[in-house]
């Protein structure tokens, strides 16, 4: 059987074909590449071109020219509303646009962890829908249906709407213990209830193409719902041991590890430490740290490749200092550099000295996420699994095994897509849950990085 998966990260997408050899390897090929552009309007709203995302996928299902199933991965937290027509109310508005600034008044952050076990981020689904609540009431009164952003390509491509657990999870409105809306949270903030119907599994059958993507591609595969938070998926494409956390390193870089039950203690939420939903209602228990965001924004600026960045950063001798890497601050400044300088206190930072900032405070904030959870599951973790763009990084794979003192290994680089195609296999039935692993072995090259 062939498999495609869309996997669409914060800058970038692709569709990956994938099939199960002969030998148990798992044979990929990206079939199609492309960039995820948000907008930004008159009024400084920042959108994402979701129509185009849509014709993207569309465009990537001609060049695959067959699959027996198709599945949508995307980042987190973002929606859009439909009405009852299914057409878009308002825009697709990014989580890195500041209307969720501009809120009057949030609920209690100790009140809300209790109930969903979210780390507090400003641009979580919940903050969201407040901004809505208080700048465009009317979108939500008309407002027939929420859909997140992979759950509403899904629907594009089938007519039918369903809301995927894992991506669900990241929303700050679950109840992580029941595994479903936390209706009565919902309720207290005044938000529409009929906007959150029954949660879906991942490996759920969505449907088939509607009659004219079916006539635009030329074959009919069926959709399945992926772990659509493309997090979720990276940890199925993660080579996991009993000791491992993963780590998916790319625009964000989301460390964790897999639990049976959620916890909601006072230790986890000093440690802004969330509760999301993984496949067989698994907890992945993770931090959000910024990611290589500050290395794209840096290059940009700059006007530095990657590489340049990291030939330079390497040449740093003195290091100016380290700042937080989860410090939402870093999420959309004006300048990466000047916002760097002012989180340091210090100004006139070569883009080289920037860059060693960046790096060196990046692996620093993994190996102390890596302490605060151990300390909050009374784990030991001794590996790292970095999966991702990331995992291409050499300098900043050293520099974590360097600071955490613990085992890294790098690979597969496209870990998301890896996990997408692998859940679909087992959804279908021709890969058994418990052979996952072994085909990961026999299909990725791991670097190996030794603690020192």
């Amino acid at each position: 059987m062939v498999y495609l998966a869309a996997d669409i990260g914060a800058s970038s997408g692709k569709l990956v074909k994938g099939r199960l050899t002969s030998d148990g390897r798992l044979e990929m090929e990206t079939v199609h590449r492309f960039e995820n552009r948000t907008i930004e309007k008159a009024d400084g709203t920042k959108i994402w071109d979701i129509e185009n995302l849509f014709q993207e996928i569309v465009l990537g299902m001609k060049k695959a020219g067959k699959a027996d199933f198709v599945s949508i991965d995307t980042w987190g937290v973002d929606f859009v509303l439909l009405d009852s027509d299914g057409n878009i109310i308002g825009d697709a508005v990014t989580y890195r646009d500041a209307r969720t600034e501009r809120l009057e008044s949030v609920p209690d952050q100790a009140y809300l962890y209790s109930r969903t076990g979210i780390q507090k981020q400003r641009f979580n689904t919940l903050y969201q829908l407040l901004s809505l609540r208080q700048e465009h009431p009317e979108y939500l009164e008309k407002a027939a249906y929420l859909l997140f952003i992979p759950d509403y390509l899904a629907y594009r491509l089938t007519g039918v709407i369903k809301h995927e657990y894992t991506f669900a999870s990241t929303s700050n409105l679950l109840d992580p213990e029941k595994r479903t809306w936390d209706y009565e949270l919902i309720r207290n903030l005044s938000l529409p209830v009929h906007l959150f119907t029954e949660l879906s599994d991942p490996g759920t059958e969505v449907g088939r193409l509607k009659e004219d993507v079916k006539t635009s591609v030329g074959y009919d595969p069926m959709v399945l719902l992926a772990p659509s938070h493309d997090s979720a998926s990276a940890v199925i494409g993660s080579p996991l041991e009993d000791d491992s956390l993963s780590l998916s390193s790319g625009t964000w870089s989301i460390l964790g590890c897999v639990e049976s039950e959620p916890r909601k203690d006072e230790a986890a939420m000093k440690a802004n430490l969330s509760n999301e939903g993984g496949p067989g209602r698994t907890i992945r228990l993770v931090k959000n740290i910024m990611g290589s965001w500050m290395l794209q924004m840096l290059s940009k600026e700059t006007g530095a490749s990657f590489d340049e960045l990291e030939k330079e950063a390497r040449e740093v001798r003195r290091i100016p200092g380290f700042i937080d890497a989860s410090d939402s601050r870093f999420l959309s400044p004006s300048s990466m550099k000047g916002e760097v300088e002012a989180a340091l206190g210090v100004s006139g930072l070569s883009r080289g000295e920037t860059a060693a900032v960046i790096y060196h405070s990046l692996a620093l904030s993994y190996a102390r996420a890596i302490d605060e959870m151990e300390s909050v599951t009374g784990r030991t973790f001794s590996h790292i699994a970095i999966v991702g763009g990331g995992s291409k990084d050499d300098y900043l794979n050293a520099l974590t095994a360097m600071y955490s003192y613990r085992r890294v290994t790098a690979g597969p680089a496209e870990g998301t897509a890896t996990g997408n195609l692998l859940y679909q296999m087992i959804a279908s039935g021709e890969l058994p849950a418990e052979k996952k692993n072994e085909v990961l072995r026999r299909s990725v090259m791991l670097t190996q990085y030794k603690r020192v």
